[in-house]
């Protein structure tokens, strides 16, 4: 397993804009895919984004496409959400996690074997 740390979450007007960072531990985080999911208040946790070992394979909900942009950096054990014209609807508390590489980027919140604690993201209108 690999143990995962949120930050960068905050309150931001709708518009504006936050990157989130995971920072991972352990000598192994470049064999691991890396996820973010988001729950607000009285909802399942839902899928936002994944990216592959490289960097080179991503996927997004339908509903951040073309706000939302993950990345990772190897070298540095962590992994980012850009997220750029934040809406109401994105408050929720932001989770990343991690799933050994299988072969795909999986959307499924049970392929997740490492959670961080989640960082609070609000988003006023």
């Amino acid at each position: 397993q690999v143990q995962l740390v949120e930050s960068g979450g905050g309150l931001v007007q709708a518009g504006g804009s936050l990157r989130l960072s995971c920072a991972a531990s352990g000598r192994t985080f470049s064999f691991y895919s890396m996820g973010w999911f988001r729950q607000a208040p009285g909802k399942e946790r839902e899928f936002v984004a994944a990216i592959g070992l490289s960097g080179s394979t991503t996927a997004y909900t339908g509903s951040v496409k073309g706000r939302f942009t993950i990345s990772r950096d190897n070298a540095k054990n962590t992994v980012y959400l850009q997220m750029n014209s934040l809406k109401p609807e994105d408050t929720a508390v932001y989770y990343c996690a991690a799933d050994r590489w299988r072969g795909m980027i999986s959307q499924v919140t049970s392929d997740y074997e490492s959670w961080g604690q989640g960082t609070q993201v609000t988003v006023s209108s």
